[in-house]
């Protein structure tokens, strides 16, 4: 690249994405598309020309790397083995502990993926004594913020902040065991039971390595699933994640104690299944968790719909669709926000040429529906994320709404979406995700039939789309993305153009006049207040005048009204005709 940045200015990224703007690094985050997204809100009116990865390994570069200063990596060698890690804040860390003669080790997650490759997520460090100390004087030096995790157990977290402000997490912890040896061997999988000490010695006693070498998951014993549970889901999501196998005693193992998965708390099994879901290619990681029996626990309301039969255009039973759903729904997604066509799944059996008409359509709103998606709903789940959950679960009501017509035998599902909608919202408030994500997956679920409803009208007026936003609020475009995937998913192969050119068609209004015309036909600004029409026409306060503004907005951004002075002409027929 022209004008790639030197790796002195990409070193303290290493493990990461950064995207670039010129030679500047304009975003940074643990995946292509958060560094892409960090570029456009730090300078939305620029286009990032690049996004790459700065490998954990120093790579060959045409420039004299060494002129001007020391790159800030560090190589570790250990046997054949060689390892690269950002100085930033391996080095702080380790001067830090030797200040206060502690022994500090980078364990587990952050060792695995720097043998990988990978981004490096957040850091584990293993103490000998003093770990909170040792964290609080990491967060002073750096800046950050300090928690207390567990005080008892000696656990804390310190929180940075990265000059282009994505967030690192370094945990701190006390060994558990008499030394480090018995700390590694206690934790769950042997690729996670790896460390480094502050001399570079790579220190592996339960075989990770060759783990890693042979591509597989390996429990460190037969206990860690009894352990904690939660282990199992997690083994089922690092396989998917890292494209690893799992091991088969290990398989077994899991089968074998899936009865325990009820015990841990709902939280920590609702945290696991969001790492999963938020996986490309989640389908896959939820279909191995129904193989070890470990779905129908956590989400019962879908394991139910197996075998819950649909009629024509649907291809497959209501279980299988849902899977398909959220497996087109990803493509969705990437087709419209992906700079490169990704490779539609062939489960669904859309025709080629339906993509290329998503693309031509919908291309040019990929800034807007990426940034749309980004943005965080809670705890750090962002849109995203809910809309999978959505599509998930979205025809969870079909079961309790199911009939056949004894006339012809089709089968009907009436008012499968608000039923689907309750249903969805008690687990979700059983897995304690949060009052605000609840409500976004009941808006879409309940609401997730209505494009298609729009699309059989000769055409869609601005004040059926003014309707459709006030349904759906700030979930609109999710449910315009999820009824695309559900329309691909019912049809697949069967897909008949004239239908689906509609549904695009109305998708492309629906989108417009979010993103290009909002303040006209969504959200208009007011022409009058409540004060207005009681002083105007001598109303009291009370139900009526809410009733007024609302019918008085709707004419508004149906493009009746044109200013103030018509807008109390139009308040003063409806007050005539209410008369009458």
């Amino acid at each position: 690249m022209k004008d790639k940045p030197s790796w002195n200015k990409l070193a303290p990224y290493a493990g990461r994405w950064v995207a670039l703007i010129g030679d500047q690094v304009a975003g940074v985050g643990w995946t292509a598309a958060e560094a892409r997204r960090a570029a456009k809100r730090n300078r939305p009116k620029e286009w990032a020309a690049a996004v790459i990865f700065v490998p954990a390994v120093k790579v060959d570069s045409d420039e004299n790397e060494n002129e001007g200063g020391e790159a800030k990596l560090k190589t570790l060698r250990t046997s054949e083995r060689k390892i690269t890690l950002p100085e930033w804040p391996w080095q702080m860390v380790r001067r830090l502990a030797r200040s206060r003669q502690t022994h500090v080790w980078l364990v587990g997650g952050a060792v695995r993926d720097a043998l990988l490759e990978r981004p490096l997520h957040d850091w584990d460090f293993a103490v000998d004594r003093g770990a909170l100390k040792l964290a609080r004087a990491v967060a002073d030096a750096f800046g950050g913020a300090y928690y207390s995790l567990d005080v008892e157990r000696g656990t804390g977290r310190v929180v940075l902040r990265t000059d282009a402000g994505t967030q690192l997490d370094l945990d701190f912890a006390r060994l558990r065991g008499d030394d480090l040896d018995a700390d590694l061997t206690t934790r769950d999988f042997t690729i996670n039971a790896l460390a480094l000490d502050a001399a570079g010695a790579l220190l592996d006693p339960t075989g990770g390595l060759d783990d890693l070498a042979a591509r597989r998951i390996r429990a460190t014993s037969e206990g860690v699933f009894r352990a904690d549970p939660v282990r199992m889901l997690r083994a089922v999501r690092m396989a998917a994640e890292l494209g690893f196998q799992i091991e088969p005693q290990t398989a077994s193992w899991i089968r074998r104690d899936v009865v325990y998965i009820s015990e841990p708390s709902a939280e920590r099994v609702r945290d696991e299944l969001v790492k999963l879901l938020a996986l490309p290619g989640a389908v896959e990681a939820l279909q191995r968790l129904d193989a070890f029996g470990l779905l129908q626990p956590i989400l019962p309301e879908l394991d139910v719909l197996k075998g819950v039969t649909q009629s024509p255009p649907h291809r497959f039973d209501v279980w299988q669709h849902s899977l398909l759903v959220l497996d087109t729904l990803e493509t969705v997604v990437a087709t419209i926000t992906e700079d490169e066509s990704p490779t539609p799944s062939s489960i669904a059996g859309v025709p080629t040429a339906a993509w290329s008409d998503l693309a031509r359509a919908l291309k040019r709103f990929a800034s807007d529906v990426d940034q749309h998606l980004a943005i965080d709903v809670s705890g750090g789940r962002d849109r995203a994320l809910v809309l999978k959950l959505a599509a998930l679960l979205h025809d969870v009501g079909k079961r309790e709404t199911w009939s056949q017509d004894e006339r012809d035998g089709r089968i009907h599902f009436y008012n499968h979406e608000p039923v689907g909608a309750e249903i969805a919202a008690r687990r979700l408030q059983a897995l304690r995700f949060s009052s605000d994500e609840i409500a976004r997956v009941r808006v879409m679920i309940g609401q997730h039939l209505r494009p298609a409803h729009l699309a059989r009208a000769e055409r869609l007026t601005r004040r059926a789309v003014y309707r459709y936003f006030r349904a759906t609020g700030c979930a609109g475009v999710d449910v315009v993305l999820l009824s695309l995937a559900d329309h691909l998913s019912t049809y697949g192969p069967n897909l008949q153009d004239r239908r689906w050119m509609r549904r695009l068609s109305v998708a492309e209004q629906l989108l417009t006049h979010c993103f290009e015309r909002y303040h006209e036909t969504i959200e208009p600004p007011p022409w009058l207040t409540g004060h207005d029409l009681m002083d105007t026409f001598a109303l009291s306060p009370g139900p009526q005048i809410g009733r007024l503004l609302e019918t008085i907005r709707e004419a508004q951004a149906a493009g009746e009204l044109q200013d103030r002075e018509s807008a109390l002409a139009f308040a003063r027929r409806l007050l005539d005709k209410s008369a009458d």
